[in-house]
């Protein structure tokens, strides 16, 4: 019986499902993220090589919505699966229609993310009508973990925090400002860096300085992406991303405020994705 692979794959993990179509039966595994910005087909291929260890035999197609799989990056990617899936059925999608597929379904919505990245789009139930583009957390992802750790960092090593927030932070952590200024600056995947400090912000939220920069960033999210699609109003809000899930009581908070309607808010959308494929 052909089977079929649905991933996810964000910058921080990839999360696989082998599903059979006719009964349902669901095999799942995770591996670390796929970005093709920040990855060749060569070393995608030889990742999945060392940390796929589900059961292939079988595999008719591959579904794989992932983050940076946009114009030319999509071939890159279809590439590294071929020759890992050895099947020609392969199709890429960007993980922005993977959250629209998993979180709308058939129906118009707002769909977005908010994990390592951040990301939204105003969808009909079939295509991604409109797209506000997060330019990366340098220059945007409003409401990403890597924003809320690069403004973390930033008001710790620049003493904008209490002292003993700052005290708790380098304590927690053992690291130095210049480890972390070589992390940033010098290695690879500064966002998977970054992001990995959301943990001291929600193991802290009550600090108010704390939960001022997710606010902020949140706030942020909503004035420069999703108040540009018209409607977004009078549309349900779904939401899929660790970071929408762990502070999800002040993202309702700031969504409310500008009169935003919050709906679906998971985790994960692999749930959602498998439903979508059940039911194709």
């Amino acid at each position: 019986m052909a089977m079929i692979v649905i991933a996810d794959s964000g910058s921080t993990k990839t999360t696989w499902c082998i599903l059979d179509p006719v009964t349902g039966s669901t095999d799942m595994g995770k591996t670390s993220g796929i970005n093709p910005f920040y990855q060749e087909a060569p070393g995608i291929l030889s990742m999945l090589q060392g940390e796929f260890k589900l059961k292939k035999a079988g595999v008719d197609a591959v579904y794989f919505y992932g983050a940076g799989c946009i114009n030319d990056k999509v071939g890159l990617v279809r590439s590294a699966l071929g020759s890992f899936f050895h099947t020609d059925h392969i199709e890429v999608y960007s993980d922005l229609m993977g959250a629209a597929r998993s979180l709308c379904g058939r129906e118009e919505g707002i769909a977005c993310i908010l994990g390592t990245g951040s990301n939204s789009c105003y969808y009909d139930g079939k295509t991604i009508v409109q797209h506000v583009s997060p330019l990366g957390f340098i220059l945007g992802d409003e409401g990403s973990g890597a924003v809320l750790g690069r403004v973390l960092v930033g008001d710790i090593l620049k003493s904008q925090l209490p002292d003993y927030l700052i005290k708790r932070f380098f304590e927690h952590y053992d690291t130095t400002p210049a480890v972390i200024m070589d992390a940033v600056y010098r290695q690879p995947f500064p966002n998977r860096y970054l992001a990995r400090f959301t943990h001291f912000i929600s193991a802290n939220i009550d600090e108010p300085a704390l939960a001022a920069i997710v606010r902020n960033s949140f706030d942020a999210f909503f004035i420069r992406n999703v108040a540009q699609y018209p409607g977004a109003a009078d549309l349900p809000l779904h939401f899929t991303g660790s970071i929408a899930l762990v502070f999800q009581e002040i993202l309702k908070q700031s969504a409310g405020s500008f009169g935003y309607r919050p709906g679906k808010i998971v985790s994960d959308p692999m749930e959602g994705l498998m439903r979508y494929h059940r039911t194709s």
